[in-house]
């Protein structure tokens, strides 16, 4: 039976990637690290059998009880503060969370002797590839973060490929596009803007609105997940892209229209600091060495995650409410 530290579970990307994860190995033997933050919802695991610690990667005890305890085989670190706002607001809690939780949770499965570990990165951490550029990021496109979220997880990745480097450590780094799907936190912009949109609030669209990213429906990238922690080889890196680039404004009117909203809600806004304005990745490793690609469609599956959140209003009032509190 195969065990699974799992730490940021109860985030948006990572409850998806729990459920997919049961269904697949309904055998698997799983426990979920969180530490409940205001983005993580316990709600999100809700009638799933695995086990459940609330604690924080900061706290290297912690960490080394669990481990002592159930000794897994394979360790996925989810865990971070995500949302770039805040992390221009605040840095310090995300150097906090991604830097030294990272190195804490690299040097717990180190010692405990675990099969794998998977540090799921971003496409934030390449930088900006500019307004005019036809380029794609590669594997091999040097680290340029911009922002402090996306310092914090270069230095998570640093970090990783040096136990890679000194001690051997059987890692694996995985880098994604913009992910979109069910119980996505609502700061974040499809969700933040179908609530909006709903209530007929203006949607708030920093600079003009032409910065591009790459859409992934979320269970495209726990596929991704799943094939890396599988068969990707010690030491490596892959990109998880979409193909599937869309500048914030289109995104914005794609919504408006699904929802039968008028574009006189939308409202431009001064940009925010450091803002880039275009990723894209380019997936053929992934696709040529662990045979995966997206297969889930934009159109077919922006209207099934808009549906989700229509369908799952004690879920968003939750979020919502969450949310107004932090």
């Amino acid at each position: 039976m195969k065990k699974y530290f799992i730490a940021g579970g109860a985030g948006f990307i990572c409850s998806n990637f729990v459920h997919f994860l049961t269904k697949k190995n309904p055998q698997a033997e799983i426990l979920v690290f969180d530490k409940l933050t205001y983005a993580g919802m316990q709600e999100n695991l809700e009638n799933l059998k695995i086990k459940f610690f609330c604690g924080d990667l900061a706290e290297k005890k912690q960490l080394e009880k669990i481990f002592t305890n159930f000794k897994p085989d394979f360790v996925i670190n989810f865990a971070a503060e995500t949302h770039v706002d805040r992390s221009i607001l605040g840095p310090e809690i995300f150097v906090r969370t991604n830097i030294f939780g990272t190195q804490n949770l690299l040097e717990t499965s180190r010692q405990c002797g675990i099969k794998k570990y998977l540090q799921v990165s971003t496409d934030e951490v390449y930088g900006d590839l500019g307004d005019n550029s036809k380029n794609f990021f590669t594997e091999f496109t040097p680290l340029k973060p911009n922002c402090p979220y996306a310092a914090s997880k270069a230095g998570a990745d640093l970090l990783v490929r040096s136990y890679f480097e000194t001690y051997d450590f059987p890692a694996v780094i995985s880098r994604c596009t913009n992910n979109y799907g069910p119980r996505q936190f609502p700061e974040k912009l499809i969700p933040f803007f179908i609530f909006r949109a709903l209530q007929n609030l203006d949607l708030p669209i920093y600079g003009d609105g032409k910065n591009i990213r790459d859409w992934l429906f979320v269970d495209d990238h726990c596929r991704a997940i799943f094939k890396i922690l599988e068969n990707g080889k010690n030491g490596e890196v892959y990109n998880v892209g979409g193909n599937n680039e869309k500048t914030n404004l289109e995104i914005t009117e794609i919504l408006l229209q699904k929802l039968g909203k008028s574009s006189s809600l939308i409202k431009f806004v001064p940009d925010r600091l450091a803002h880039d304005r275009r990723y894209a990745m380019d997936n053929s490793k992934i696709r040529q060495e662990l045979n995966w690609e997206p297969k889930f469609p934009f159109e077919i599956w922006i209207e099934k995650t808009i549906e989700w959140y229509l369908q799952n209003q004690n879920w968003v009032q939750k979020a919502n409410q969450k949310l107004d509190q932090n």
